[in-house]
């Protein structure tokens, strides 16, 4: 299950380690597939929409190898590095994959629509500009914890609610968790009921009514329609409810809109808000009833704050798209015919529009507490209004009063660098579902794994991830915790990955920390050289994910979270048989994965795209590309080409993955050809900065970085794929130097 668009999630096995990913753990073929591998100029344009066919038909597929390929045109060195302008860039590397996103966009069917996704996919990861990594899950972890107790969805925000979670005064054996399981999915199946609580309580478990963990970045404001970062929702929606929300058994019911119709041609959706639910203060005043226009006035506050969620809407809801380039929000779809009816109008029939409705642009606000917190409307005023920060108060993180809230929970303490806490609303319209009392959050940077094991182990925490660079899996099995009771926790639909920076605009960040040891010269040749998609392919096919895994997950599971495609191979599956333009059918049933692999296959990438597989990693591979790059680079480029990968020292498991990915990128491809510069980062602060913080691609601090991931917003390959939209349309491409 899993989760949030726009949300950047710092990767929690490098820090505190906790999850990872994995189905079946086998490892490539070892036959040699039909690999092609391109050689031509690094500037070589990209085809245009109206030349770009499928993947497999992509005229820039050159299918000879380097000796059968002689004449390669110059690269020319330029005599200082200045940074290129972004929509050259975009065009070089990933030029044809707007073009294949728009053609499924169009497609008429659902089928068709996930097929196309899946050439785009493919032409995605064929540019390697992105490396899948991992995904969350599949880590040995013990837990006080029933299973299924949260939220039960891929997508959204929902799985971050935790008013109905389950928790033990003790940790489940195995045992407990598989015989809960059974009995949650017979209640999936509509065989039966689950109830967790009941099954602990008689096995002389007692349940506990207050929860705490850990965090490490600080939400930075509480105006949860201002923010695209999971880091901020995760504790915000706890306090507040949409129209919409999945329960634990993965089925969709209504929050706060008792019910929806849709009209018949399905552009028109009418939401009857539940009458009777309340906005509250952090103390518990009731200050005004959730109406209708809190939620025009929640979507109107999203699109004018343009924080990174509006992208999501615009060609979804009507009038968005204009609205965003200067039109009137009186022609935007999102009305209030009453104060007790929502209606919302499409642009197209969009079959995933209800799953979008549980991410938090769609969440409302209170429009009556915003405007008298300084709220105005329209983007124009909206930024002149919120530069004034003495009239503007709405949503700031240092004050819990300068929000109500409307969900299961209010929150009553948020302290950056210690400790944030929200409390059961006792004026919540459902608060019978709510199982606890409080949700506290300990501020906990990483740094000492030991005494956070110690904590959990002594009931402070509810549960921890067992990895081994921390030393905390030879501890549980010490103490025998680890055969008692450790389980693989499930794995998820969010994926990390690597971002090659092609357009580097920052080696230093303010102050001079974090500094990259790169001279002149030396930025001109990793530029160059990562410009060039043969050398990403190399570097692409040199990250052994097993070893530099390993470090923090022990070699037996090594693979278990490993991730080697965007979206979750599994995230979607055809309704109906499907044939693309070259003759190739799929049948009904057939998984969005399998459709990628085909595709991939196609372009001769000779990549396992299944989870639990080092599908990338072909020491072979990677030097046939190193060297068809040399061919093309020429004498432009000086080497070794030095790569930059920023890492946290205060981290252990950060610092040995650091170290794991250097060795097994220069053991592969030689440091006469690459050398990986690890630059310390020592504080967490500096850490995120370089990165998981960075603004924007020209702040990206950074030639290589691992710490992002991407959680699905909704069920539709799209949410994933659209991250990595041009001109500035797509959120993760700072992750590649861009925007």
């Amino acid at each position: 299950m899993k989760k949030r668009v726009l949300s950047l999630v710092m990767v929690a096995a490098m820090l505190v380690s906790l999850t990872a990913c994995g189905k079946t753990a086998q490892t490539p073929d070892t036959e040699e597939p039909d690999i092609q591998i391109e050689v031509q100029a690094t500037n070589t344009p990209v085809p245009t929409k109206a030349e770009t066919q499928t993947p497999a038909a992509n005229e820039n597929q050159n299918t000879e190898t380097p000796d059968e390929t002689p004449e390669v045109p110059t690269v020319v060195r330029p005599e200082s590095y200045v940074r290129a302008e972004d929509d050259d860039v975009y065009e070089e590397v990933l030029g044809g994959f707007t073009a294949l996103g728009d053609e499924a966009k169009a497609a008429s069917t659902i089928a068709e629509r996930f097929m196309l996704f899946a050439q785009a996919e493919a032409y995605l990861l064929d540019s390697a500009v992105m490396i899948p990594f991992t995904t969350q899950g599949g880590a040995y972890t013990i837990s006080r914890i029933a299973p299924r107790t949260v939220p039960y969805v891929q997508w959204g925000n929902d799985d971050d609610r935790l008013h109905s979670m389950v928790i033990s005064d003790e940790f489940c054996t195995p045992a407990e968790r598989e015989e809960m399981l059974a009995e949650w999915s017979k209640a999936v199946a509509g065989q039966g009921t689950y109830d967790p609580a009941a099954y602990l309580q008689s096995k002389g478990h007692t349940i506990q009514t207050d929860y705490t963990t850990t965090f490490s970045t600080a939400p930075v404001t509480i105006d949860w329609l201002n923010t695209s970062s999971q880091a901020d929702t995760e504790i915000t929606v706890n306090c507040v409810e949409g129209l919409v929300e999945y329960n634990n058994l993965g089925q969709m019911m209504p929050a706060l809109a008792e019910s929806w119709d849709i009209s018949a041609d399905g552009l028109t959706y009418t939401f009857h808000i539940r009458k009777g639910a309340n906005w509250y203060t952090s103390e518990g005043t009731a200050y005004a009833e959730v109406k209708a226009a809190d939620f025009v006035a929640g979507f109107h506050h999203m699109l004018d704050t343009q924080a990174g969620l509006e992208w999501l809407v615009e060609g979804v809801v009507k009038g968005a798209h204009e609205y965003l380039n200067g039109g009137s929000f009186d022609e935007v779809g999102y009305v209030a015919a009453d104060d007790y009816t929502l209606v919302v109008t499409l642009e197209a029939p969009t079959s995933y529009f209800l799953t979008m409705l549980t991410y938090s642009c769609f969440l409302p606000i209170c429009e009556s507490f915003y405007q008298a917190h300084g709220g105005v409307y329209g983007m124009t005023e909206y930024a002149e209004a919120s530069a004034d920060t003495n009239k503007y108060t709405f949503g700031k993180s240092e004050d819990v009063a300068s929000q109500v809230y409307c969900g299961p929970f209010l929150l009553q303490k948020l302290q950056k660098d210690s400790e944030i806490l929200i409390v059961k609303n006792p004026g919540y319209y459902n608060k019978d579902i709510v199982t606890l009392n409080s949700v506290k959050w300990v501020y906990d940077a990483g740094e000492n794994p030991v005494a956070f094991y110690k904590d959990v182990v002594a009931g402070v925490y509810a549960g921890c991830g067992l990895t081994a660079s921390s030393g905390i899996l030879d501890l549980a099995k010490e103490d025998g915790n680890f055969d008692k009771y450790h389980y693989i926790s499930d794995t998820t639909s969010t994926t990390y990955f690597g971002g090659l920076n092609v357009n580097r605009g920052t080696y230093e960040l303010a102050g001079g920390a974090v500094k990259s040891p790169k001279t002149e010269d030396q930025k001109i040749d990793t530029q160059l050289a990562l410009n060039n998609k043969n050398f990403r392919k190399a570097l692409m096919y040199a990250f052994d994910k097993k070893t530099v895994n390993a470090v923090s997950r022990g070699e037996d599971l090594a693979l278990q979270n490993v991730r080697n495609m965007y979206t979750h191979p599994e995230f979607v599956q055809l309704d109906a048989a499907v044939t693309d333009k070259d003759g190739k059918t799929f049948p009904a049933g057939t998984f969005y994965g399998d459709m990628v692999q085909y595709y991939c296959d196609q372009l001769g990438m000779g990549i396992n795209v299944k989870d639990g597989t080092n599908g990338w990693y072909n020491k072979e591979l990677a030097n046939k590309a190193l060297e068809a790059a040399k061919a093309e680079l020429g004498a432009a480029v000086n080497y070794p080409v030095t790569i930059d990968v920023v890492y946290y020292s205060a981290s252990d498991a950060n610092t040995a993955q650091a170290a794991a990915y250097k060795k097994v990128i220069e053991d592969t491809l030689g440091t006469d050809n690459v050398v990986v510069n690890l630059v310390e980062a020592t504080t967490s602060a500096d850490y995120y900065a370089a990165g998981y913080r960075a603004s924007n691609g020209e702040a990206g601090n950074f030639d290589m970085f691992y710490g992002s991931g991407w959680g699905p917003d909704y069920g539709d390959p799209s949410t994933y794929l659209d991250t990595f939209l041009g001109e500035g349309a797509g959120y993760m491409t700072k992750v590649i130097g861009l925007y």
